[in-house]
């Protein structure tokens, strides 16, 4: 007759591949927060940087103003989905590609605007 010792038999490997799965499991669900937040300030910069470049052509339209802008979007890996000019204001909608598991695509958007800084003295 077999004892209770002959029932446990192998059941510590499966809890230690059990434990191991759920470590692999939280580094993969970290990783890809890691990958989202990444992704968010890529778009951020390359949004800030756009309104920038553009802020600086602002004066000569809209046309000249949004291709410096999308020149320093697509540098910093962006895709620019929106330029308005305003005066000499320029408002830049960014959005970045990221992949933040194997066969997920997710996008990551960010706005800036740029311009001059208007004082009123009363």
């Amino acid at each position: 007759m077999a004892g209770s010792g002959e029932r446990d038999r192998g059941a510590a490997t499966i809890f230690v591949l059990a434990v191991g799965l759920a470590f692999v499991a939280a580094g993969l669900a970290m990783a890809s927060v890691g990958t989202a937040r990444v992704g968010r300030h890529q778009a951020h910069s390359a949004a800030d940087l756009g309104a920038l470049a553009g802020a600086a052509e602002a004066i000569y339209g809209q046309p000249a103003a949004c291709t410096r802008a999308e020149r320093f979007v697509s540098a910093n890996g962006g895709e620019m989905t929106l330029c308005v000019v305003d005066g000499l204001e320029i408002v830049v909608h960014v959005q970045v590609e990221v992949r933040p598991m194997p066969g997920l695509t997710r996008h990551a958007e960010a706005a800036a605007r740029a311009g001059p800084v208007y004082i009123t003295i009363e």
